[in-house]
């Protein structure tokens, strides 16, 4: 689910003016800000809804904050519903044509296992022999199989001569075996289905590339509050504390946020 990639806060800039252009630049700036010079309202209202802060201090560029906003929230919510509609989609193939002659007790469980249905066609019995021994799946291309592989590759001298089934080293196969192999309620098989596999690979695919694309608009959504909030702190507060004129640039993307201080001395 890319991620956001830069969050950059603070660049400050300091520009050097004449005694009589701050003096003048600083009233001017006091008088655009109103009431709110050296007030935490306008940083306080950013944080909560990104461009609140920005109007409250007589700033158009609070227009764009809540444009951000309001496009950032719309493309989350879609992203996240085009996941879960593939998700549910993923899950009734996966139940409807891989696992319903299993007769299956359980109908979902994690992620994970549905990624594994696209890389094997089947997933093999758990235990082969009816009997009290658990007898693991041999047939390597099924994914209980390439279990029972990896169990004797790890834990026998020679995967393919068994030790004593009273031997540590048995015993510990069998353990990771039992851990990791699909057991009855989670059986599956693609097999003579090829195109509804490939139908449910390609909805996996989907479904994770629309959490992924949901979670770059939530960091989106993070920096335009975390930007809007220090922009407004910056325009309310800083002027007043250092004495000086105040500006604030921003950038703001899927990719990447910036907030630029210029100071003039």
């Amino acid at each position: 689910m890319a991620r956001l990639r830069c969050l950059g806060i603070g660049v400050v800039s300091l520009i050097g003016a004449p005694a009589a252009a701050q003096d003048s630049t600083a009233a001017a700036a006091t008088a655009a800000v109103g009431g709110f010079q050296g007030s935490w309202i306008p940083p306080l209202a950013s944080a909560v809804l990104p461009g609140v802060g920005q109007l409250l201090l007589r700033q158009d560029r609070g227009i764009v904050y809540l444009a951000v906003e309001a496009f950032a929230i719309g493309a989350y919510l879609r992203q996240s519903g085009e996941g879960r509609s593939q998700g549910r989609r993923f899950r009734d193939l996966a139940f409807d044509v891989a696992r319903r002659s299993f007769a299956p007790a359980i109908l979902d469980t994690a992620f994970e296992y549905f990624e594994t249905m696209t890389r094997y066609r089947d997933s093999g019995t758990f235990d082969r022999d009816p009997g009290p021994a658990l007898v693991p799946e041999t047939d390597a291309s099924t994914y209980n199989g390439a279990v029972w592989l990896l169990a004797r590759q790890t834990y026998w001298d020679d995967p393919d001569v068994p030790p004593d089934p009273a031997s540590p080293q048995y015993f510990r196969a069998i353990q990771f075996y039992q851990e990791r192999a699909v057991g009855p309620n989670f059986q599956w098989s693609w097999r003579n289905a090829p195109l509804e596999h490939e139908a449910f690979s390609e909805a996996i695919r989907s479904s994770d590339e629309a959490y992924r694309r949901a979670g770059n608009y939530l960091g989106l959504l993070l920096a335009n509050h975390v930007l809007s909030a220090a922009d407004a702190l910056v325009s309310a507060r800083l002027s007043r504390l250092v004495g000086r004129p105040a500006e604030v640039a921003t950038v703001i993307a899927p990719r990447r946020s910036q907030l630029t201080v210029v100071i003039s001395l």
